[in-house]
């Protein structure tokens, strides 16, 4: 029998969560949760669990949980299963506040409980692939764009597709952000729809991130630059171009093919892992938490513009 697991929220992403974790052989889902009863019926009926309406009620019969709710419920969720001795996974962005963030970090340590931020592309085979390639980054640039969703538009666009960005930037440099710069607008929303920052970080890299879901088509890049190469990745296909080495200093081109593996079942399978062995998750607590903050401030840096 493997670890006994419910999904919270069966939104569009948290439909997924439930079916990774009915194929994995680490975890048996035992329920999913839902306000909307129908619905929490329906994927419990297609996934083979029960369906529950209150996540309390599901806290007696699991080791651990994920929380795909909306952002504003995390704290008060995380919090109550915390303190039912459950490990967690919380889909990002991981709380609302810096403050709520730290709550839960303090409530998981003191517990001894797993908290791992659902920070998907750290999962991607591109970006794994590169995490071994890279010697000191002096410049990186994301890109994020996106058709105008009809959801998720609750929150900044900072909050809702910058954050991947920015948690990819910080897991890669490793280096602590000494200057933000930001502009930005509201166009269809009440919040942010579109976002530039600039970050540059004590080691003396920078970093250009761009996300919008205001675009005519999906896209996601991300440039890194080091010494005598630069890497392209769009999260499917990998490039690297390097100088050569002899007089001709022709530029050479390099295309990875990189086998492809379903990030979000990799990452619930690290989850289980991480449970079974009582291990840190490859994406932290204090990962999300630092990918928080910088995300609130450049939002809080353009607002002082708007």
């Amino acid at each position: 029998m493997g670890i006994r697991v419910a999904v919270i929220g069966t939104g569009y992403l948290g439909r997924h969560h439930a079916r990774v974790f009915s194929e994995l052989e680490e975890t048996e889902l035992v329920g999913v949760v839902d306000i909307d009863e129908g619905r929490a019926g329906e994927i419990a009926a297609q996934y083979r669990c029960q369906a529950f309406v209150d996540y309390r009620d599901v806290l007696p019969y699991v080791d651990a949980l994920s929380i795909v709710t909306p952002t504003t419920t995390h704290h008060e969720i995380a919090m109550s299963s915390l303190q039912a001795g459950k490990d967690l996974l919380v889909e990002k962005p991981f709380t609302r506040t810096v403050e709520e963030a730290e709550g839960l970090i303090g409530e998981a340590e003191s517990s001894g409980r797993i908290i791992q931020v659902g920070h998907l592309e750290r999962f991607n085979p591109a970006v794994l692939y590169i995490e071994d390639k890279l010697e000191a980054p002096r410049f990186l640039e994301a890109e994020r764009l996106s058709p105008f969703p009809g959801r998720g538009t609750d929150v900044d666009i900072t909050l809702d597709l910058m954050i991947h960005d920015i948690d990819i930037i910080l897991s890669l440099c490793r280096s602590a952000i000494i200057d933000i710069r930001a502009v930005g607008a509201k166009v269809l929303t009440d919040k942010l729809d579109v976002a530039k920052a600039w970050l540059e970080m004590e080691d003396g890299s920078k970093a250009l991130i761009t996300a919008s879901r205001l675009s005519p088509e999906k896209k996601r890049i991300l440039k890194v630059f080091q010494a005598s190469e630069y890497i392209m990745l769009d999260y499917r296909t990998l490039e690297i171009f390097r100088h050569s080495k002899d007089s001709t200093g022709i530029i050479q081109r390099e295309e990875i093919k990189l086998e492809y593996r379903e990030p979000l079942k990799e990452e619930l399978r690290d989850f289980a892992g991480c449970i079974m062995n009582r291990r840190q998750p490859m994406v932290t607590a204090r990962d999300g938490l630092e990918a928080l903050r910088v995300a609130l401030e450049i939002s809080r840096k353009i607002e002082e513009t708007i």
